[in-house]
């Protein structure tokens, strides 16, 4: 009995350190969302959003990305299981070149940087204020596939006609 509460407890500590953050992405953060930050005006707060890339904009000597806020899980991932959920959005800028056709609109990434001030830009007709950070770290995730399982029920994975009981062997089959 105590063996199977140590295996349990064990494999519980082992899947944890499966969520920790990657190091780039590793830090102490404010809690303020971004749609929180344009209401309380926030600027030069040290923070970590992430969610999923709108639009990339390549400009002289940096890169804006435009983004829809995503809550972050553990290990710092736009978190995927509320596809409705979001923050918010905000413009993340980083020094350099960052080719679009990499990070395009759907892809996930998270920004560690401070709050640099606030743009309005037009949503349709609506003027809608976004937060904007000098990112400090971009950090690209790679894209997650869905994978759909089928069993090999009722056949078992050698397909129909195979397999003990199934026309050879002990049944009868041919011998």
């Amino acid at each position: 009995m105590k063996t199977r509460i140590f295996l349990t407890l064990a494999a519980s500590l082992v899947l944890a350190g499966c969520a920790t953050a990657p190091k780039p992405l590793q830090g102490q953060f404010s809690t303020v969302s971004p749609r929180d930050s344009v209401a309380q005006k926030q600027t030069g707060t040290p923070v970590r959003w992430g969610g999923r890339i709108i639009e990339t904009l390549p400009g002289q000597g940096e890169t804006c990305f435009q983004m829809i806020a995503r809550p972050l899980n553990g290990s710092g991932r736009p978190s995927s299981t509320s596809a409705d959920a979001s923050d918010g959005r905000f413009i993340a800028c980083r020094a350099g070149f960052y080719d679009p056709a990499v990070f395009e609109p759907g892809r996930d990434v998270t920004f560690i940087g401070r709050i640099d001030g606030y743009q309005t830009t037009k949503i349709g007709e609506y003027d809608y204020p976004l937060p904007k950070i000098a990112a400090d770290v971009v950090y690209l995730w790679p894209v997650q596939r869905e994978v759909e399982v089928v069993p090999a029920y009722p056949y078992g994975p050698w397909g129909p006609g195979w397999g003990p009981g199934w026309g050879w062997g002990w049944r009868g089959g041919w011998w």
